[in-house]
């Protein structure tokens, strides 16, 4: 079985090249499974028009992050479609669902969560991810999990792989934007890697204008950013998961320009 992990998407540049070549990159790849962070689709943020264009065009699930709550009208989404899933570890109060359950070509339950780092997240309103996976393992029934961790530390996304190597399939890293060149399977099966990048401009800090950026860290006034124009990319991960096992047999990663 093939799951394909896609970086965050980023404005509407992000969105026309996931549209166009999710289902291609499906089909290429023998896909079983696709799963999008889309929680940039409005740069913070992403409208529930948004999240039915990556949902018609070949995404599965769509995985969210600490811009879950930007563009409120998300929420009803969020409530009413099991498949576009916030970070597992918000208060519980929040709407919407922190995993989904969805069936291998074999029929085994795979479960897909959302979970959000703590370190520099500046974020109070979610709980230890570690502690929080914990529990996951006595509320739903499943035989292969895979996590979108969603975390600024790479520490902490390492620390995560050891923490679930044995109990995942899977665990990819999301929020960065930035490809990084660690993919690798470990000793009990995990496949990992602590960024898949981002769906969106080339030509872009992390998705934004370049100005804008230079300008923030320049110490100018602070502005809303703006995606950037020109050509996009879309990156991501591609895990080969042997379902009779659970474990992960192959991490390859995924660009197209």
């Amino acid at each position: 079985m093939n799951i394909l992990a896609i970086g965050d998407v980023c404005g509407e540049g992000g969105l026309k090249i996931a549209a166009k070549h999710l289902f291609a990159l499906k089909k290429l790849y023998n896909v079983h499974l696709c799963i999008v962070n889309g929680e940039n689709a409005s740069m913070k943020g992403i409208m529930p028009a948004q999240a039915q264009t990556l949902l018609d065009n070949g995404a599965d699930i769509i995985t969210l992050g600490n811009h879950a709550w930007h563009k409120r009208d998300i929420v009803s989404t969020l409530e009413n479609n099991g498949r576009v899933i916030r970070p597992l570890n918000y208060a519980a109060p929040l709407p919407g669902n922190g995993f989904c359950i969805v069936y291998s070509p074999s029929g085994k339950r795979i479960c897909v969560t959302n979970l959000l780092g703590r370190l520099e997240m500046n974020d109070i309103s979610t709980e230890s991810p570690f502690w929080r996976v914990n529990r996951l393992f006595n509320e739903a029934e499943f035989d292969i999990l895979v996590v979108d961790f969603h975390a600024e530390a790479t520490s902490e996304k390492l620390a995560m792989a050891y923490h679930l190597d044995g109990r995942a399939a899977v665990l990819f890293g999301t929020h960065t934007h930035v490809p990084t060149a660690d993919e690798r399977i470990f000793p009990k099966g995990l496949g990992y890697i602590t960024d898949v990048g981002m769906t969106g401009p080339i030509e872009s800090v992390l998705g934004a204008k370049p100005e804008q950026s230079l300008n923030y860290f320049l110490g100018q006034l602070p502005q809303r950013f703006d995606p950037a124009p020109g050509d996009c990319k879309l990156q991501g991960a591609l895990f080969e998961i042997d379902e009779n096992t659970g474990r992960c047999i192959g991490v390859k990663r995924i660009e197209v320009t």
